[in-house]
């Protein structure tokens, strides 16, 4: 059986390494050092859906100010672009490492995180559709590539993914399954087409409710698109044959800017952090416009390897009961 693992940990290397390669090329993004941890109360550790606790400790050198172990760097990217210099078409790309001791376990949810964040500089006039869609179909080519050299690699690896990627609103997905849950919408989206990007995430639907949450100060989900929606984010899913269901592997948009920031703080009732240092710099014109998103990499490991459980890619904590089951089941995890 330390073989079959051995050559697991060889595949997740295989995957990793093919895509990572693929979509510097493909979106002319630089390999930077990221950081575990930030300073709490800076406003620059990524909120998620703004109700998630960050693992937090006091450092003995720094008068035990407290730092937060990140989430993801949503925002740590954004200033990194404006302290490096990066130019417009360019951007960066880093290895984050995250816990989220507030996620609830499941076959691809566990409290360690690890994916590929990146961001990139555009200029105000990239702020449209058209630009995401545009980076959306190129991340998508990186996406099959990867999938294509698996399979040459480790023949019983089958491609499975479309040749394009469908484009759809959330609320034309809600129009479209008007009586579903959101999860639900996005299983027969994906199970029809294969591979989605669904845009528009944070605001309200005209029912009321939200296809998913999404904090006030990364990604702009609040201005109106040429599509006649509001949003200028969304998500990457697939459809999971082995999982038989849908399986996000990328959130990203176009991110806000003063005028989006300040609405959506004021949406969601939180005008009070305009004065955090992000925030701060982002409102007195200090940032560059940006587009970025995360990539889950075991989520990546996951899909292209036909695996069952995330902690068969990733090495995390994991409660007694649930191994034994998963060992019943054959799953062995890392």
């Amino acid at each position: 059986m330390s073989r079959a693992l051995l050559r697991r940990e060889q595949a997740i290397s295989f995957v990793k390494e093919e895509f990572s390669k693929g979509l510097q090329k493909e979106l002319n993004i630089i390999p930077v050092s990221g950081p575990l941890v930030v300073l709490d109360g800076t406003g620059i550790n990524d909120d998620l859906n703004s109700i998630e606790r960050p693992v937090k400790f006091p450092i003995k050198s720094l008068n035990d100010k407290n730092a937060v172990v990140v989430h993801s760097l949503a925002k740590w990217k954004r200033i990194r672009l404006k302290e490096l210099e990066i130019e417009p078409g360019e951007g960066i790309i880093t290895d984050m490492r995250a816990l989220r001791p507030d996620e609830d376990y499941s076959p691809i949810h566990s409290i360690y995180v690890d994916q590929w964040d990146w961001e990139k500089v555009i200029v105000a006039q990239d702020r449209q559709l058209d630009y995401l869609f545009s980076t959306v179909k190129s991340i998508y080519e990186v996406i099959k590539q990867t999938e294509q050299n698996v399979e040459a690699k480790y023949p019983q690896l089958k491609a499975v993914l479309p040749q394009q990627i469908t484009f759809i609103s959330s609320e034309d997905l809600l129009q479209k399954y008007p009586t579903f849950t959101s999860k639900q919408r996005e299983n027969e989206i994906c199970k029809e087409f294969g591979a989605v990007f669904i845009y528009g995430i944070g605001g309200e639907l005209s029912n009321g409710e939200l296809h998913d949450a999404r904090a006030a100060d990364y990604d702009d989900w609040s201005t109106e698109n040429s599509a006649g929606f509001r949003g200028l984010n969304g998500d990457i899913l697939v459809w999971n044959p082995v999982l038989e269901s849908a399986f996000e592997l990328s959130s990203m948009g176009i991110r806000v800017d003063k005028e989006a920031l300040t609405k959506q703080l004021e949406i969601r009732d939180s005008l009070d952090r305009k004065n955090l240092l992000f925030h701060s710099m982002l409102l007195d014109d200090q940032l560059t416009e940006s587009i970025g998103g995360g990539i889950g990499q075991s989520r990546m490991c996951m899909f292209m390897l036909k695996s069952r459980h995330i902690g068969e890619v990733q090495a995390s904590i994991w409660d007694g009961k649930v191994k034994e089951k998963l060992k019943e089941e054959n799953i062995e995890l890392l």
